[in-house]
């Protein structure tokens, strides 16, 4: 069709030459002039119906491919086409997140200003991270959390501006959490920790622990000073309850400080009660500080089962093996205590009746032990009876001498003979 039209194109009707114009009465005779005009027009007609014809068989040309285009989308519109409608739902379900309140999302700081940050999290529209919950901590500006472009953390969303539609993240929710979880661990440690105070009311005061607000007792305070005085100081704590459903943080400074103001001697006699029970032994709490009782100091005998002859909330009377300072541990015993051996297990009334004496025994033989190691250097015969303290006083190892002992500096040479 397109080279039919060509064949037509450029094809001029020349004009009628005035020169050529021959004048005849002859009236038999054909005037070519009208021969030669007649000619031309039928030209030009035969020319102007072929483009017409061109035309049209285009048209109808297009025409059939667009129904046979609207036919194929009409039947089978993914015909041809390599991206599915499954490889679709999977772009969306890749691009697309839930953000319900409390759901937790990745997102990457692209713009901060004075109020806070602006997140991308790959949803339709950006989220923005007030300042207020950009830290645990009361900040000023997002920068003083480490909030930088660039950064990608995982953030918890609160709400939504119903403006723009956009989401309102958190990370101070997820810190809240975790400093939650952070005391609980503190707390099963059994670990002292610092706390700043804030502020007091008629009860106690109130300081921070790992970004928490925690109430300390009056009761709980070991020194005698007012609120007033210990506002911005920072005490050594404990914890006393960590319920985070409650909101409540209760801490203790008396008991942080037993470590240090209770003397705890070797071979010394306490009352205690049971905390808790483990596989391998007892803790016993001795007036604000934990001490283990191991299940191997229990009895002389073997014991299968703690549970047999402890129970939480028991009271007894345990003997101080050590104490570790350093570490907080305290290691207790009853074993030393029994009378004879299995007392603990057939009798454990008649272990804590005799428990002053049955100490009395072991720190003599301590004791002794003690002036047998130091009696090469102080030539002292070990059947002597006697040791040297630390201040240089020879003391008794058993009743008869006095219980301060002997002064070495009061006896007098012997006199020679």
């Amino acid at each position: 069709m397109a080279s039919l039209t060509h064949q037509f194109v450029g094809l001029k009707c020349p004009q009628i030459s005035r020169t050529r114009i021959i004048h005849s009465n002859n009236k038999n005779l054909i005037n070519p002039i009208i021969i030669h005009t007649k000619m031309q027009k039928v030209v030009c007609k035969a020319t102007a119906v072929a483009i017409t014809n061109a035309q049209t068989k285009e048209r109808l040309k297009l025409k059939e491919m667009f129904e046979e285009a609207y036919e194929r989308c009409r039947i089978a519109p993914m015909e041809g086409v390599a991206f599915t409608v499954e490889d679709f739902h999977s772009a969306l379900e890749k691009y697309d997140f839930d953000s319900e309140i409390g759901t937790k999302v990745k997102g990457t700081v692209f713009k901060v200003d004075a109020n806070g940050a602006f997140v991308d999290i790959t949803a339709k529209s950006s989220a923005y991270l007030p300042v207020q919950e950009a830290s645990i901590h009361n900040i000023k500006h997002v920068e003083e959390a480490g909030i930088f472009p660039g950064m990608r953390e995982e953030f918890v969303v609160i709400g939504e501006n119903e403006a723009d539609d956009s989401l309102v993240l958190s990370l101070r929710s997820i810190q809240y959490d975790l400093a939650w979880e952070r005391c609980r661990q503190l707390q099963a440690e059994d670990v002292v920790v610092k706390g700043k105070v804030v502020s007091a009311n008629k009860g106690g005061v109130v300081a921070l622990v790992e970004g928490l607000r925690g109430f300390i007792p009056f009761s709980q305070i070991s020194s005698k000073s007012t609120a007033e005085e210990l506002l911005g100081r920072e005490l050594p704590l404990k914890f006393v309850e960590v319920d985070q459903e409650q909101t409540r943080l209760v801490l203790s400074n008396r008991k942080a400080m037993a470590d240090s103001q209770t003397q705890l001697g070797i071979g010394s006699v306490v009352l205690g009660t049971v905390q808790s029970l483990k596989p391998y032994g007892a803790f016993i709490d001795i007036g604000g500080i934990n001490g283990l009782l191991h299940v191997s100091q229990i009895s002389h005998d073997r014991v299968s089962d703690i549970a047999t002859l402890l129970q939480p909330g028991d009271t007894l009377k345990v003997m101080i093996l050590s104490h570790d300072r350093e570490r907080g541990r305290v290691s207790l015993s009853t074993k030393k205590l029994e009378p004879t051996p299995g007392d603990m297990i057939r009798n454990p009334k008649l272990v804590f009746e005799k428990a002053e004496e049955m100490a009395q025994t072991f720190r003599q033989r301590i004791a002794q032990a003690e002036a047998m190691a130091r009696a090469d250097i102080l030539r002292f015969p070990p059947e002597s009876g006697l040791t040297l303290n630390s201040d240089g006083i020879l003391g008794p190892l058993t009743s008869e001498l006095p219980a301060e002992g002997l002064d070495l500096g009061e006896v007098f040479p012997a006199e020679e003979s």
